[in-house]
């Protein structure tokens, strides 16, 4: 029996492909009238808006959703006002984002709120991500990885819907409360990053809201070859889609970046490329490993100077702080110190990592750029205000000055702690599954990186001053 049942899986492994299909989806429903386009302005904070917070995460499995755990945790022990109540800069987090690993962060927090996500170290950091996951080396995994990958659905997705979204699908994130939530995938048919957003979606016929959430992080962490592509259907059912202006102004005038016009390519090619039914998903670290496609995209293709904050919140602004915590670990190898090597492992390993260090660096300077010019737009708007325009969206004239607008954007990572913690981090290994101490580890060394960054704590005292906290007032209260 045993020699019968070898056979069939080592035939299943050489010959078949019927023997190894899985579950990947489709992971959305085609609908017949489109769901709502994506919002045109980020929601609105429920103080004076002053202050705005965007955040965006890396990937790197479990180490990574740690350290931006652990950035989240330090925000929220910077307390930045304190009438009518006490605030911390958690709450003025509008925009979160997020790839692979940090997905699972961003997600999470979108899902829960401030006051909710502080559990995710005991229902994901300190669990078995790997536990519904293929593993052992076998034939049958050897002819599933021939296929297109070794785990589907059944796998990290439907771990994540039990044990940490509960089932929950985008429209759990349709709270006046929530900030917006960006998703990184990437869309290996296109060879561009994939953003679950309402306009996504709609360009597919189809609903975010009836997407789930753990279909979206899983899509955003399928490393190639462990994971099979999740699906997403891209069959037009007649569904009267009518592109929004932005994406056809990115698609027609002349000057438009190639960032922008790429990804709205992408969305035209769901509509009009006759052989493309299904959209495979893997990966976002493949196009985007420090998840800061979202607030790129939403700034290129704004069609105001000062989206995507609505002119109100403009007008209010006078901080805004964008941090990415960037989990990517630095080089430990020992072949450095001879001739010979690396051998075939750490060679593609290397490969690997220079790959994803060289695309940190160029998105992070795409989103200084963005950022850089966005700031000289919002001053220009901001003075060409009249000033009975000034009183109507900020409610008052004092302390107003419209050149008075600051834009932080910091990225924090393994080298803002010291040589002996990130000696350690770089040992960590990307997984789905660490021991509680390496969880701990790297959760203190997010808490650590960005209490040392000197912008940050420049930008929360001046808020503070801002708002009369008093100097006795521990950050920490």
């Amino acid at each position: 029996m045993r020699v019968f049942s070898s056979s069939v899986a080592l035939a299943c492994a050489l010959l078949s492909t019927s023997c190894v299909s899985g579950d990947v989806g489709p992971i959305n429903q085609l609908v017949s009238v489109v769901g709502r386009d994506s919002e045109e302005f980020i929601p609105e904070p429920s103080d004076d808006g002053s202050t705005v917070v965007g955040l965006a995460f890396s990937g790197g499995g479990t180490r990574a959703a740690a350290f931006s755990y652990g950035v989240l945790r330090e925000l929220d022990e910077m307390v930045i006002d304190m009438q009518p109540e006490r605030r911390t800069l958690v709450d003025d987090i509008r925009m979160i984002s997020g790839a692979s690993g940090g997905a699972v962060t961003a997600t999470y927090f979108g899902y829960k709120g401030r006051d909710g996500y502080q559990d995710l170290r005991e229902r994901f950091l300190l669990k078995d991500g790997e536990a519904y996951l293929r593993m052992r080396l076998s034939p049958v995994n050897l002819a599933r990885a021939y296929n297109g990958g070794v785990n589907d659905r059944q796998g990290f997705p439907r771990w994540l819907d039990d044990n940490l979204f509960d089932g929950a699908t985008f429209e759990a994130l349709d709270r006046s409360d929530a900030p917006v939530v960006w998703i990184n995938a990437s869309d290996v048919y296109n060879r561009t990053p994939f953003l679950f957003t309402y306009d996504t979606f709609a360009a597919l016929c189809s609903d975010l809201d009836k997407v789930r959430l753990s279909d979206a992080v899983a899509a955003s962490a399928a490393v190639p070859v462990a994971f099979a592509p999740l699906v997403v259907s891209a069959s037009d059912p007649n569904c009267s889609y009518r592109q929004p202006k932005w994406l056809t102004s990115a698609l027609e005038a002349p000057g438009v970046s190639m960032r922008l016009r790429s990804y709205a390519r992408a969305l035209e090619s769901y509509q009009k490329t006759d052989d493309l039914d299904y959209v495979k998903l893997l990966d976002g670290g493949l196009t985007d490993n420090i998840g800061v496609t979202g607030f790129t995209i939403e700034r290129l293709s704004a069609q105001t100077p000062y989206g995507p904050l609505s002119p109100a919140g403009a007008v209010k602004l006078r901080k805004f702080i964008f941090i990415v915590a960037d989990a990517g670990q630095s080089t430990t190898a020992s072949w450095g110190e001879t001739i010979g090597g690396p051998t075939i492992v750490p060679l593609l390993s290397a490969v690997t990592a220079t790959t994803i260090s060289s695309l940190v660096r160029n998105e992070f300077d795409a989103l200084k750029l963005a950022t850089d010019n966005w700031k000289d737009e919002l001053v220009r708007f901001r003075c060409g205000l009249p000033l009975s325009e000034v009183r109507r969206l900020r409610g008052t004239l004092s302390g107003w000055n419209c050149r008075d607008v600051d834009l932080v954007i910091e990225l924090i990572s393994f080298h803002d702690v010291d040589a002996a913690m990130r000696a350690k981090l770089n040992r960590v290994p990307t997984r789905l599954k660490l021991p509680e101490d390496e969880v701990d580890l790297t959760i203190e060394a997010g808490r650590r990186a960005l209490r040392g960054n000197q912008n940050i704590a420049a930008a929360v005292a001046e808020i503070r001053r801002h708002a009369g906290v008093p100097s006795y007032v521990a950050a920490a209260e």
